[in-house]
């Protein structure tokens, strides 16, 4: 095939994606006021229309009506909140905060403090088991902390080689995967045995920082920042099955079962949106541009809808923008 011929194709195939529909459309955006320098990770209550946003800069949760695009609470003196948990029954949140090491859960009706565990340095990722109650706090050197949401107290800990990044619970299984970037590895958890039954190396693709599970098909994926990969294994196989190339700096992946897709937010400036056409086989479909810094987002099965936490950049101020999944 000559060069004429080549670039006629690369042209056409370029004009074949422009016409495919969006993705995600911009549905509203939600203003920040006052919120400078980091935004961390997001958590919903799909039934109260509430978006509870980390302001690791600000040192400060800011908590959203969605019903109405306004803020309606801003609960201070944290200090530089990383991980947000919502629990509907009983009605509280619990934020991480990794400067003074704590775990502090809150009412979720009056934003009153209930409980503060410390000795939690770096406290970061939060996960829930709908089953045993129990919320899994990630922190330290290498470290899960394991607290009953029902009793208010800490039940255990669980070691790990590195400081843990995102993690996922299976919800028919028993094991908890866990991104240690320092230890260039992704542990394997046995939550009955509370302990680590296995360990995935990551030599070729580093820095795994977010992380999200497709339980059916057993995929597990992970957002490599060296280099800026997307990475597939195969928990049953226990190996790794595919590998994508996406935008720089990300830090937060969710996948879409009902339109099997990932939606990638990167500090690059970019939302990437990667459609699953098999368990082994994915294809990037959509770059939305953001802005530089938006790296954390949450997508809300129940309600249908990706946010994506913007940060403020010179003049432009910090907001929540809100995409409605399409077709």
């Amino acid at each position: 095939m000559n060069w004429f011929a080549l670039l006629s194709l690369c042209s056409a195939a370029a004009c074949l994606r422009a016409q495919e529909p969006a993705t995600l459309k911009l549905s509203s955006t939600i203003a920040l006021p006052g919120v400078k320098g980091r935004i961390d990770h997001l958590a919903i209550d799909a039934k109260g229309n509430r978006l509870f946003v980390a302001a690791l800069g600000n040192n400060t949760l800011e908590v959203l009506d969605l019903a109405t695009g306004k803020s309606v609470k801003r609960v201070s003196g944290l200090r530089k909140p990383q991980g947000v948990l919502y629990l509907a029954a009983p009605n509280r949140i619990g934020v991480a905060n990794g400067d003074d090491g704590t775990f502090r859960l809150f009412d979720g009706g009056s934003y009153e403090l209930l409980r503060n565990f410390g000795s939690l340095a770096d406290a970061d990722n939060v996960r829930y088991d709908p089953k045993t109650k129990l919320i899994y706090v990630g922190y330290g050197e290498g470290g899960l902390a394991l607290i009953d949401s029902g009793a208010m107290k800490e039940t255990g800990r669980i070691k790990l080689a590195a400081h843990p990044e995102s993690f996922q619970l299976e919800a028919q299984g028993s094991r908890i995967f866990v991104n240690a970037p320092d230890a260039k590895q992704i542990a394997v958890i046995d939550r009955e045995k509370q302990a680590v039954t296995a360990t995935w190396p990551m030599n070729e693709f580093r820095a795994n920082f977010p992380m999200a599970l497709d339980e059916v098909h057993h995929r597990l994926f992970l957002g490599c920042r060296q280099p800026a990969r997307l990475v597939v294994f195969d928990t049953t196989a226990a190996k790794p099955v595919a590998n994508l190339a996406i935008s720089g700096d990300t830090d937060d992946l969710f996948y879409d079962a009902a339109r099997q897709r990932l939606y990638i937010s990167c500090g690059e400036g970019f939302v990437d949106v990667i459609e699953q056409r098999g368990a082994d086989r994915y294809v990037l479909r959509e770059r939305i541009p953001t802005r530089r810094g938006a790296r954390t987002s949450f997508f809300s099965a129940e309600l249908d809808k990706f946010y994506l936490a913007v940060p403020a950049r010179g003049d432009e101020p910090a907001e929540i923008r809100a995409y409605q999944p399409r077709k």
